[in-house]
């Protein structure tokens, strides 16, 4: 592939993170009110599996994977899947979707801590800066007193931030990690284990099952994005930027995502966006800022060696 093409890649796998996945909390709320959580992650992620699995096939693509490979896709898929997305699907039941955005904008604050814990990294003065004005954020995100807090809803708020950190993690693990070669291959490996661990966990829960064919024509379309679109297109598209593009680099989706998740919650939910989450959120996007940009930040052509 050429540099040209490969920086077209880039770019259009960045816009995939950017506005895709910040379109996905919408849609996962409006599923989630329907279908139990656990389950509505299975469906999505078996049936994107498959699909990826398919047109790998249709591509010829080689599906061949060592036990390492294997095993690494398996833990990929709990950390990102299984975990950081099943169970933030759980708390959107009792979080708005633009306010769990929000707090999805941490991860780069765990990232940086995440690769100086885990690889020594020094914390840059910007940075620290960025960790300072992220925290104030965070801070002033949940201490509001129009949030309306039940028991319920800090249970979702700690849980998203769990989810967070282990989304964290593994886009470290994922930059280091053997996996297979075709980026969307893995992608299509770690759904299907994580798909698989979800019907587990559904049962062991017991979880009430609902046909989709029961399902509003609402829940079904947003169920149809979050597979193709939502799972195919941007989750393989972000496995792509792991490989590519530094860490950091990957985590700037923080930057939009939050953005389109609150102005599509208001927009259709009717979620309320207070002013204390808009200073909040505008605090908190500065800090990623700080923490992820430098003198020369060209986020497209600097790959990663």
């Amino acid at each position: 592939m050429s540099k040209p093409q490969k920086g077209l890649l880039i770019i259009l796998s960045f816009f995939a993170i950017y506005v895709i996945w910040g379109s996905t909390y919408l849609m996962n709320k409006i599923v989630v009110t329907e279908v139990a959580p656990l389950l509505l992650a299975a469906i999505r992620f078996l049936s994107a599996g498959v699909l990826i699995m398919f047109i790998s096939k249709l591509l010829k693509l080689s599906l061949a994977i060592t036990k390492q490979q294997l095993f690494n896709c398996i833990i990929a898929g709990f950390l990102f899947l299984v975990y950081g997305n099943g169970v933030f699907v759980w708390a959107l039941k009792y979080v708005d979707s633009g306010f769990a955005a929000l707090i999805a904008a941490t991860q780069p604050l765990f990232v940086i801590f995440l690769m100086r814990l885990l690889h020594g990294n020094p914390i840059k003065t910007k940075s620290l800066v960025g960790v300072v004005l992220g925290l104030v954020g965070m801070y002033l995100l949940i201490s509001q007193d129009g949030l309306h807090l039940t028991p319920d809803s800090i249970k979702g708020i700690i849980m998203l931030f769990t989810c967070v950190l282990s989304w964290s993690y593994a886009s470290i693990f994922v930059s280091k990690a053997n996996l297979p070669s075709s980026f969307f291959v893995s992608t299509g490996y770690q759904m299907l284990a994580a798909g698989t661990m979800l019907i587990i966990g559904s049962l062991a829960f017991q979880e009430h099952w609902v046909s989709p064919l029961n399902w509003s024509v609402k829940a079904q379309i947003s169920m149809f994005l979050l597979v193709v679109f939502g799972s195919v297109v941007a989750f393989t598209a972000f496995n792509y930027l792991l490989k590519e593009v530094a860490t950091e680099k990957v985590s700037t989706s923080a930057y939009v995502n939050p953005v389109i998740a609150l102005l599509l919650g208001w927009y259709v939910l009717d979620e309320h966006i207070s002013l204390q989450s808009i200073i909040a959120g505008l605090i908190l996007l500065t800090g990623v800022y700080f923490i992820n940009t430098k003198k020369k930040m060209m986020v497209f052509t600097r790959f990663k060696k």
